[in-house]
C-alpha cells in the first residue's frame, strides 16, 4: 500500500503565514512550495521537510515581517533619541529618580549574579566530568545525620574495578586531619624550622588520573606508586624550594624523623573552584595500613571513593547492580563478626553515584566533612535577583504612569499634527531603553565600586569579567530587554490619550483610574515586606546560632597547634603552662567539638551482643573541665583511680541509644572492654543543623593539640606567656594558636555570608 506524500510541515507553513507581510506571502510561499516538490521527488519527503523548515526560517527577515513598520528607521531613531534626551533634561529630578532606582537595582543584580556564577562554577573543569562520580552510601539503620555519607571501606575501590565492567577507574582519598587534628607541621629534611600546613589528603596513585590532576614535574603514572612518597603543588614547590628542583627531596611531616617523605612529583595547583580545594599535598596510600588487616577489612569506613565510568554507562543500572556488593562482601563480613540481625542491617543499605559537579552545591544531607555551598541558597539568591529586577521595572512603570498627565498634552498635540500611535510607541520605548542603557552603565560603575566591600562580606574574590567575550553583549542585550519590558506598558498607555480629552482638560483621569498601576504598587510593597521579613528571619537564625547553649564553654579557650613536636616533653609543657596565673586548666587532645579536629567513628558491642555506632574520642583527665562540660551521671576521670585506664564516659545520646536506665557499670567493646563510669551532658560537636550523635570518651594520648582555659580576660598577656613558654620548649617551630570561639564561628561561615548578603 502506497502512502500519500507527507507534505511540508504544517507548523512551519502556519508560522510563515503568521509573520509574513500579506503583500509578500503569496510569492514567498509559492517559491518555497516549488522547492519542496522538487526536493521531495529527488531526496524523499523526510529531507525535503527539513529543508522546507529551513527555508521558512531563512525567510524571517526585517524586510518580510508584517509589522516591520513598527520598527524604527535610523533617521527616526536619531530624532527620538534627541527628544528623549530633551525630556530627561527637562525633568531632571524625575529622571534622576528613575535612573537611580534602575541603576541601584542593576548593580545589586550584577553583584548577586557574580556570586551565583562563582558558586555554580565548582568542579566544571574536568574533561570527563560527565563520567566522574563520587560513591554515596545510604544506611537507614544509622542516625539521620549519617544515613547518607561518603565513607567506605578500603577494599571497595578494588572490588568496583573487579566486579563492574562499567567502572573504568577508581581511586580513594582519606581527607581531614592527616596524622592529627587540625594542621600538620612540615619542613625540609635539611632544615630545622617547622611550618604549619593544612592542605593534606591521603590518596591512591590512581587519583591523579581519575580527577585529572596534571603532574608538571615527575612521572604522571609513577608519582604516588611507591610508599612514603608525596606530591606537592606548584605554589608549595616554589615556597619550599625556590630556584631548586624539588624532585627527590625529602620532607618531614609532624617531626616523624623515622618516616620522611620523598617528593615524587609536582602537580598543577588544584583549581580554587574544586570541592577539594585548597589541597597542596597528596600523600600516597601505597603501603599505608591504619592497622593490620585494615586494607582488606569491610567493617571500617575511612575512605572517599571516586569512579570514572565507561562511555555510555548507565548510572541507574549501575546503582542497581551495586547492591550485589552487600551480599558479596558486606553481609559475609558482618556474619563473620557475629553481628546480630546482620540481614536486617544489610537490607537497610544501598549505594548511589553523585556526579562530581554536584558535590560542592548539592551535598545537603550528605555527611562528608568537607566544606561546600548550598544550592538552596543559590536558588534563593536567584529569586532575589528576579525580585529586584521586578521591583526596578515596577518602579519605572509607576513613575512613568504617574507623570502621564504631564505627557498627555504632548501626546494630544502630536496626534493633532498627524503622528500615528506606532510613532508615539516608538518614542516612549526609545526613552525607556535610553534610561535603561544609562542605568546599566551607572549600575556597572556602582557594582565595580561596591565589589571590594561585597567580596569582604561574601568571603569571595569576585571580579567583573571585562575581558570575557560574552560580558558586553549580554549586558547590552539585558539593558535593551529590560528597557523594552519596563517601557512597554507606559508606551502603550501614554499613546492611548485622545486629543479630545486633552482639549477638554481630562489630563489625569486615565492615570488615576489605572487598576494595573495600583496592583503594581501592591506587588511592590508586598515584595519589599517579604524581603524585610526574610532578612529578619536570617538575622534571628544567626543570633540563635551565636547564643545557643552548646553543652560546652567555647569562650576564653586557646588552642595550641602542632603540640606533637613536643614529643615526650608534652607532659612537662602542660605542667609548665598550668602554673601560669592566668591559666585555669589545660587539656591535651585532638578531639574537639569544632570542625578540622579528629573524628573516629566506631562500632561497639554491648552486653546483649547488639552493636551500636558512636564516636570514640581520646582525651585526658582535664578534658571535660577545660571545655566546661557537665557530668550529669556518675563521675569524671580521676588520677587516683588506676582502673580508669579502661574506663569510658559517654554522652546522653549514647545512653539513649543503649536504652539503659542506668548505664553506669555497663561495658562497651570495640576490641578492648570499656567500663562506663559517667555520662556527660550532650554537647554539639557537629553543626547545629545536625542532631547530637553518640560520643564515647576514653583516657588515651592524642597530643597534636593543647587546649588552654583562661581564668581571666587578659588574653594578650596570656598569649605572650604561652609563646614564651613554647619558644623555650620548641625553638625551631613557630607558635601557632587559635581561639575555640573563633573556630566555632568559622563552622558557620556560610550562615555569616548569608546574613551579610541579606543585610547588605
Amino acid at each position: 500500500m502506497n502512502r500519500p506524500p507527507a507534505g511540508p510541515p504544517r507548523w512551519a507553513d502556519r508560522f510563515l503565514e503568521w509573520f509574513c507581510h500579506p503583500d509578500l506571502l503569496e510569492e514567498i510561499q509559492g517559491d518555497i512550495y516549488e522547492l519542496y516538490e522538487m526536493r521531495e521527488a529527488k531526496w524523499g519527503s523526510k529531507r525535503a521537510r527539513r529543508r522546507f523548515t529551513w527555508d521558512v526560517l531563512r525567510s524571517f527577515r526585517l524586510s518580510t515581517v508584517k509589522n516591520f513598520d513598527l520598527l524604527i528607521s535610523p533617521d527616526m531613531l536619531k530624532i527620538n533619541v534627541r527628544i528623549a534626551f530633551r525630556q530627561m533634561l527637562k525633568q531632571k529630578v524625575f529622571t534622576f529618580i528613575k535612573l537611580g532606582g534602575f541603576a541601584l537595582g542593576m548593580a545589586a543584580c550584577l553583584l548577586i549574579s557574580l556570586y551565583i556564577k562563582d558558586e555554580t562554577s565548582y568542579d566544571q573543569h574536568y574533561q570527563d566530568g560527565d563520567r566522574l562520580y563520587r560513591m554515596l552510601a545510604h544506611n537507614e539503620s544509622l542516625p539521620d545525620s549519617w544515613q547518607s555519607n561518603v565513607f567506605f571501606p578500603a577494599p571497595l575501590a578494588e572490588a568496583l574495578l573487579a566486579d563492574f565492567p562499567e567502572v573504568e577507574a577508581a581511586a580513594r582519598i582519606s581527607p581531614g586531619g592527616l596524622f592529627g587534628g587540625g594542621s600538620n607541621t612540615l619542613r625540609r629534611a635539611d632544615q630545622q624550622e617547622n611550618f604549619f600546613e593544612a592542605g593534606f589528603i591521603l590518596a591512591d596513585p590512581e587519583l591523579l588520573d581519575v580527577l585529572e590532576i596534571p603532574i608538571v614535574q615527575g612521572d604522571q603514572d609513577q608519582a604516588l606508586v611507591e610508599p612514603l612518597t608525596i606530591v606537592i603543588s606548584e605554589r608549595k614547590a616554589k615556597q619550599y624550594f625556590p630556584g631548586e628542583d624539588p624532585l627527590g627531596k625529602m620532607l618531614i611531616i609532624n617531626d616523624e624523623l623515622e618516616n620522611p617523605y620523598r617528593i615524587s612529583g609536582v602537580m598543577a595547583n588544584i583549581p580554587d573552584h574544586s570541592h577539594l580545594a585548597p589541597i597542596d599535598f597528596l600523600v600516597t596510600l601505597s603501603g599505608v595500613e591504619f592497622w593490620e588487616g585494615e586494607q582488606s577489612y569491610w567493617r571500617a569506613n575511612n575512605y572517599h571513593t571516586y569512579v570514572r565510568l565507561e562511555e555510555g554507562a548507565s548510572t541507574q543500572q549501575l546503582e542497581t547492580k551495586l547492591l550485589s556488593l552487600i551480599d558479596r562482601y558486606y553481609l559475609p563480613s558482618m556474619i563473620a563478626e557475629g553481628v546480630k540481625d546482620a540481614e536486617d542491617e544489610a537490607n537497610n543499605m544501598s549505594f548511589g553515584l553523585q556526579p562530581i559537579q554536584d558535590i560542592y552545591l548539592k551535598s545537603g544531607g550528605v555527611m562528608d566533612l568537607l566544606p561546600h555551598g548550598d544550592i538552596r541558597f543559590v536558588r534563593l539568591l536567584g529569586a532575589i535577583v528576579l525580585f529586584i529586577l521586578a521591583l526596578a521595572i515596577i518602579n519605572f512603570v509607576n513613575l512613568s504612569t504617574a507623570k502621564s498627565a504631564n505627557r498627555a498634552r504632548e501626546v494630544g498635540m502630536r496626534k493633532v499634527v498627524g503622528s500615528q500611535r506606532r510613532q508615539l510607541v516608538q518614542q516612549f520605548l526609545t526613552e525607556s531603553v535610553l534610561v535603561s542603557a544609562l542605568a546599566l552603565v551607572l549600575g556597572v560603575v556602582l557594582a565595580s565600586l561596591l565589589l571590594p566591600a561585597f567580596n569582604q562580606l561574601a568571603d569571595k574574590q569576585l571580579t567583573l569579567p571585562w575581558l570575557a567575550w560574552w560580558f558586553l553583549p549580554v549586558a547590552a542585550l539585558g539593558g535593551i530587554v529590560l528597557g523594552v519590558i519596563a517601557g512597554a506598558y507606559p508606551a502603550l498607555f501614554l499613546s492611548t490619550f485622545k486629543p479630545i480629552d486633552v482639549l477638554r482638560g481630562h489630563l489625569s483621569r486615565g492615570a488615576k483610574s489605572s487598576s494595573l498601576r495600583n496592583a503594581l504598587v501592591v506587588f511592590q510593597f508586598a515584595t519589599s515586606v517579604i524581603l524585610i521579613v526574610g532578612t529578619l528571619v536570617v538575622y534571628q537564625q544567626m543570633e540563635f546560632i551565636l547564643n545557643k547553649k552548646l553543652g560546652f564553654d567555647k569562650d576564653q579557650v586557646v588552642i595550641l597547634q602542632g603540640a606533637n613536636t613536643l614529643g615526650d616533653r608534652v607532659g612537662a609543657f602542660k605542667e609548665e603552662i598550668q602554673r601560669l596565673p592566668l591559666v585555669q586548666s589545660v587539656s591535651v587532645g585532638d578531639y574537639l567539638p569544632i570542625d578540622g579536629t579528629q573524628r573516629n567513628s566506631n562500632r561497639f558491642r554491648v552486653d546483649n551482643d547488639e552493636q551500636v555506632i558512636g564516636q570514640f574520642w581520646l582525651v585526658d583527665h582535664e578534658y571535660i573541665n577545660t571545655l566546661g562540660m557537665e557530668i550529669v551521671h556518675g563521675r569524671d576521670f580521676s588520677r587516683e583511680m588506676s582502673t580508669d585506664s579502661t574506663a569510658m564516659i559517654i554522652n546522653e545520646a549514647m545512653a539513649r541509644q543503649l536504652g539503659y536506665d542506668d548505664p553506669l557499670g555497663r561495658q562497651l567493646n570495640n576490641g578492648p572492654d570499656w567500663n562506663i563510669i559517667g555520662v556527660v551532658k550532650d554537647f554539639h560537636w557537629m553543626s547545629l543543623r545536625d542532631e547530637i550523635l553518640p560520643v564515647c570518651l576514653v583516657l588515651e594520648e592524642s597530643p597534636y593539640m593543647i587546649s588552654v582555659k583562661a581564668s581571666a580576660n587578659e588574653m594578650d598577656q596570656l598569649i605572650g606567656q604561652l609563646e614564651d613558654t613554647w619558644s623555650r620548649f620548641v625553638p625551631h617551630q613557630a607558635f601557632q594558636y587559635t581561639f575555640l570561639d573563633q573556630e566555632f564561628a568559622s563552622m558557620y561561615e556560610d550562615v555569616f555570608r548569608t546574613r551579610a548578603v541579606f543585610m547588605s
